[in-house]
């Protein structure tokens, strides 16, 4: 099959797209690299106006004339390539608003792509209309809104996830759930709010190459080492003031016991080599689920706080704390956690193995794109 991936940004295309080449079959990548994560792509569509004086620009220009500058280079870009993205058995987006642009224009790109490929899938992952309405009426116990929920004068830093309730992305959305042959989950987070919905086709994990990915084995000979990188943009989403405070806690309670590593904004690849000798890293707290980057960390053996609700527990039918611990927004709830750790080593060496063999058995890349594969023929 001929395949093209559409958007990028936790890197879940390119494993995608790894596997379904292992099984022989061709696949192209478009999308921006998402910007300082800088993913591989084969065919890159981005604005030029990341630089601080050119953003200005843009901004005043929009101010002016209502006209995204930035959006319609997006949109430009993809009819320059537009030659190039004919002729795919299958289209599948990573998301509903998969280059960014402006709803408007999102379907001026989508358009064509519909009439000169074959099956149009939309994966849910992500912010998009389904989830974002699910939680915004309380349906989860938490969720990335929460704290918009409980505090509404958040609203600006939610301006991102908000926009997808504006009647232009419902427009959007109404238009991709028309023409698509139907809707993937990618993990429990999106899966829950789409159950029983007549377009979902069902739950395919994340994949995870861990033939690229090694396992570190687990040594502790010294210093409890915990690592945080935090997304300065998704800060207040994931959660991240949770484990600060946490592990100034941490830092006080333990001392020299123990050595701490925040970080801020890295790019993909400088990330994941940061955090390589640490024990434990702190994703989020925010999911019922793993994310792309807890995922490829268990893989490598870290012992990760990231979702990990009764849901997970029971689809994948574990036990808790055996894989991965459950992040809670509750400082106290996680002192406890990272203590409990901290005071038996033990428990890390067991949780790193048990969190590569779920990786290996659960997100192997080969055996979720033949799961892709399959979900695309016969739908």
């Amino acid at each position: 099959m001929n395949i093209l991936l559409v958007g990028e940004y936790s890197r879940l295309h390119n494993s995608l797209k790894e596997g379904l080449e292992a099984l022989g079959h061709r696949v192209t990548i478009v999308a921006s690299g998402d910007h300082f994560k800088n993913f591989p792509v084969d065919l890159k569509i981005d604005h030029s106006f990341h630089h601080p004086l050119l953003k200005k620009l843009k901004v005043g220009f929009y101010k002016l004339t209502s006209i995204d500058l930035g959006a319609y280079e997006i949109y430009l870009k993809v009819r320059w390539f537009s030659k190039k993205l004919r002729g795919f058995d299958v289209v599948q987006l990573i998301n509903e608003f998969s280059l960014k642009s402006t709803p408007n224009l999102e379907m001026g790109i989508l358009e064509p792509l519909i009439k000169h490929n074959g099956k149009l899938y939309l994966l849910s992952c992500g912010i998009d209309y389904q989830c974002m309405s699910y939680m915004m009426d309380g349906k989860f116990k938490y969720s990335v809104m929460s704290p918009y929920l409980k505090d509404p004068s958040l609203k600006r830093s939610y301006k991102f996830q908000l926009q997808y309730l504006n009647d232009d992305f419902k427009k959007l959305h109404d238009f991709i759930y028309k023409n698509a042959q139907g809707v993937i989950a990618t993990d429990m987070d999106y899966h829950i709010p789409l159950l029983n919905h007549k377009s979902y086709l069902g739950l395919i994990p994340n994949p995870i190459n861990t033939d690229v990915i090694g396992y570190i084995p687990m040594e502790i000979s010294g210093k409890i080492k915990i690592f945080h990188g935090i997304n300065t943009v998704a800060s207040i989403t994931k959660g991240n003031g949770y484990f600060t405070e946490a592990l100034e806690i941490i830092a006080s309670k333990y001392g020299d016991t123990v050595e701490i590593t925040t970080t801020q904004s890295l790019p993909y690849d400088q990330y994941i080599k940061t955090y390589n000798d640490c024990h434990i890293l702190l994703d989020q707290v925010y999911s019922y689920d793993q994310g792309y980057n807890a995922l490829e960390a268990m893989a490598k053996g870290k012992v990760v706080f990231s979702g990990a609700e009764q849901e997970w527990l029971d689809y994948y039918d574990v036990k808790e704390d055996t894989i991965v611990i459950n992040a809670l927004p509750d400082v106290d709830y996680l002192v406890n956690k990272l203590s409990w750790l901290i005071e038996h080593p033990e428990k890390i060496l067991e949780i790193s193995k048990n969190a590569r063999e779920f990786v290996e058995r659960e997100h192997y890349y080969k055996t979720i794109a033949k799961k892709y594969l399959d979900t695309w023929i016969i739908n």
